[in-house]
């Protein structure tokens, strides 16, 4: 009895006093960030035709779908093409911001914003890696996905190292001043009834409550006497960063899970010859030459879709062992690299890889940081004085306690 309370304890404290994965919720924060913004600079030559106020799915056919399913989104709110130039190039910016780690608390929501505008404006030209950014961007809003690896983390350590020094380092005018512009601007929508919802539910109710928590962190830490609020608030923020990052991963394994039973029920999966069909369709034939040269091998294609199946049911079940989830994974991603190439579906495979990225070892991680930090070095080395940048932790020396079920260790 007296050893299950103290590991109910240690469990609480735990989830409590740290937000865990740090590394981990960076990479997703990049990765979702860079795909989608790569997505965007890719697609704008055709913007105008996917999203735009003229495009074949018009303001009257997306206004009766929102007023059905009441989505998010702010390009139905003008049919000004200044306003949509406007909200797309947003888009691109708070991606942009997003995946440097700038003032992420601000531009996590932001970049959910653009997401749910583009992709709620016209909802029936995405694929199943448009439904996981979409996903993602919302599960980003509630982590603390800028612990390290981000322009924020580099400030908070810089400020930091003032104070050991004994400096005493000027107020930050720049978050507050970011999120008094963004409280103006909801206000202006709100007032003009441009959001939908209510004192009990509705986006409108999301956002005035996201910004009123930010509101409170600022006053805990500016107008408080004591640290008891900041505390406060800091416990329930790793609280929220741990839930959204659990649901991020029961994500990541429900994907695979139900796509894999699904393809069991299906004729050609059983019978090993799905994979053969796509390699054989213009629309996922950028190399035909080297589709052809895949699917002219009956084995490999037969490999290559039982393969698929199995590892897609067998993955969730994988996360108690960490070695064999480790092998999956890196079998899972190497797949997602060749869907990108041989099928052309190269933000599709981003967008798998990020959420993947959830269950990479920490171990690891530290590793590819601390090669990226030299490589960092060798690059500006050449071009003159390096500046002071954040200090990689040692790559040795892992900062995650093992954890077999979540998979933040080797």
């Amino acid at each position: 009895m007296n050893g299950c309370a103290a590991t109910i304890t240690r469990g609480i404290a735990r989830v409590t006093e740290a937000a865990l994965g740090p590394y981990q919720s960076a990479v997703i924060r990049i990765g979702f960030a860079a795909t989608w913004m790569l997505f965007l600079l890719r697609e704008y030559p055709h913007r105008q035709e996917m999203y735009g106020p003229d495009g074949p799915w018009n303001l009257g056919l997306a206004r009766q779908l929102v007023d059905s399913n009441h989505a998010f989104t702010i390009l139905l709110w003008s049919d000004s093409q200044v306003w949509f130039e406007t909200a797309y190039a947003l888009a691109v910016l708070s991606a942009a911001l997003l995946l440097v780690g700038w003032r992420t608390r601000a531009t996590s929501v932001l970049f959910m914003i653009g997401v749910l505008s583009l992709q709620n404006r016209s909802v029936f030209i995405g694929d199943g890696g448009d439904n996981v950014i979409h996903l993602m961007a919302i599960y980003l809003v509630f982590t603390r996905c800028a612990q390290v690896w981000s322009l924020d983390a580099r400030r908070n350590r810089l400020v930091g190292e003032a104070r050991a020094r004994g400096d005493r380092p000027g107020p930050d005018r720049g978050g507050p001043a970011l999120w008094a512009g963004l409280g103006l601007a909801l206000a202006v929508a709100t007032g003009a009834g441009r959001i939908e919802g209510g004192v009990l539910g509705g986006w409108l109710t999301v956002f005035w409550g996201l910004w009123t928590v930010q509101a409170l962190w600022w006053a805990a830490g500016r107008l408080a006497r004591t640290a008891q609020p900041r505390i406060l608030l800091d416990v329930i923020a790793n609280i929220v960063h741990n839930a959204a990052l659990m649901i991020i991963m029961a994500e990541a394994c429900l994907i695979y899970a139900t796509a894999g039973w699904y393809k069991i029920q299906g004729s050609r999966w059983q019978d090993g010859t799905a994979v053969y069909y796509p390699l054989h369709l213009s629309s996922f034939s950028p190399w035909p030459a080297l589709s052809e040269l895949m699917s002219e091998h009956g084995t490999i294609v037969l490999l290559v879709t039982y393969g698929t199946v199995a590892i897609q049911v067998a993955f969730p079940f994988t996360l108690f062992n960490r070695r064999v989830k480790n092998v999956l994974l890196a079998v899972m991603m190497t797949e997602h690299a060749v869907i990108a190439v041989v099928l052309g579906l190269p933000f599709f495979s981003l967008a798998m890889i990020a959420a993947d990225s959830v269950f990479l070892p920490t171990s690891f991680l530290l590793f590819l940081g601390a090669r990226a930090a030299r490589a960092r070095g060798r690059l500006f080395s050449r071009r003159g004085p390096v500046l002071p940048g954040p200090r990689e932790p040692d790559p040795g020396v892992p900062e995650e306690p093992e954890h077999p079920h979540v998979g933040f260790t080797a």
